[in-house]
């Protein structure tokens, strides 16, 4: 009979999960986005639209449960916004929304995908000085620790602005070469705060104490922001602005667009050298968190940004790299999400059991 009662707390249970609704949560939307589209231009299009279904899906359901949660608990809201530990997740937001453009705008919905850049531009405006006003004025020197890799999704966003902007720009007719002047600027704006970041993160991880709890999926964006650059970057280039100004600028972007992509690659080794370190040295189990979306999402962009430099730079063997690492990602997207699954169920008849004895 019990178990009969099971259901009834499926709404209850429900509305937990939407009142404590992470802001990070559209991590999921990135990064399956982002592989949908790799695999669209690796012309495995079956696959690029199984993928960029689900992600309507994913994207509708929680686009719906962040208005409920802002309807139920803006003071949750509000908590998390002047949070310096929090705050930058909400740029997840903006790089979800982005990367489901370019998707949209692959399948000729380019209208749709104006649109989504510009509520992405508008929302990032407000977030960027936001989230580094939290970040100065709340974040005290006991909780400063760059280690933590949220700002970095802040770089993230900015990039995905230039990727989806660079292919909605000639829309606007008229105002196109201010389009592709304000892309070239936030592609500069990403490289200038993510040389910020990195100087101070290698820093901290070098010459200071490292714990294995300092160790999460976080810091694949560390890989994930480059690689990110780089693909703005190759789009930039491939691009053309008709501005004179902007084209001769053409051999620097490519230059720096190497450089990332170089940077990219580098950082994966490490990476994995400090996953092994955590768990199996240290034997730290691998649990699902949201933050394992944030580690699957480089991947997939590792994965675009080498297939969009294989084709500016004519070098087919970084095709073959794309590709494998396509397939990579894949498979990570499908282990998280069993996990995403299992860990659902686990909070439900967790939820259920604590409520149990109101219930009796």
């Amino acid at each position: 009979m019990r178990d009969a009662a099971v259901p009834s707390g499926a709404l209850p249970w429900l509305k937990w999960s939407i009142d404590t609704l992470s802001p990070g949560v559209f991590a999921l939307v990135m990064a399956t986005g982002i592989i949908s589209n790799a695999f669209y231009f690796e012309s495995q299009r079956t696959l690029s639209d199984i993928l960029f279904a689900i992600n309507l899906v994913a994207y509708g359901a929680l686009l719906a449960a962040t208005v409920v949660r802002v309807v139920r608990v803006p003071r949750a809201i509000w908590t998390d916004l002047v949070d310096p530990r929090q705050v930058f997740s909400f740029f997840t937001f903006v790089a979800a929304i982005d990367v489901l453009g370019v998707g949209a705008m692959l399948r000729g919905f380019g209208d749709i995908a104006v649109l989504m850049w510009l509520v992405a531009l508008v929302t990032w405006l407000v977030l960027l000085y936001a989230s580094f006003g939290v970040f100065t004025f709340r974040n005290t020197a006991h909780h400063r620790d760059v280690v933590y890799g949220g700002w970095l999704i802040a770089i993230v966003g900015t990039e995905s602005l230039v990727i989806l902007g660079s292919l909605v720009a000639p829309s606007f007719g008229a105002a196109a070469p201010l389009t592709f002047v304000l892309t070239h600027m936030l592609w500069g704006i990403g490289l200038a705060l993510y040389g910020v970041y990195v100087t101070l993160f290698v820093q901290r991880i070098f010459f200071a104490d490292f714990k294995p709890d300092d160790i999460t999926p976080l810091l694949w964006v560390v890989m994930g922001a480059a690689a990110i650059s780089t693909n703005a970057g190759a789009v930039l280039t491939a691009t053309s602005s008709h501005v004179a100004y902007l084209d001769a600028t053409t051999g620097f972007i490519d230059g720096v667009t190497l450089i990332a992509w170089a940077w990219a690659t580098w950082w994966i080794p490490l990476l994995l050298l400090l996953g092994v370190w955590k768990h199996i040295v240290h034997r730290v189990p691998v649990r699902y968190t949201l933050t394992l979306w944030s580690l699957v999402f480089p991947l997939g962009m590792y994965a675009l940004a080498s297939l969009r430099l294989s084709r500016v730079a004519e070098v087919p063997v970084l095709r073959m790299m794309s590709l494998a690492m396509a397939w990579v990602a894949l498979a990570a997207w499908i282990a998280t999400a069993v996990g995403l699954v299992a860990a659902s169920w686990q909070s439900y008849r967790d939820f259920h059991t604590a409520c149990r004895p109101a219930i009796d």
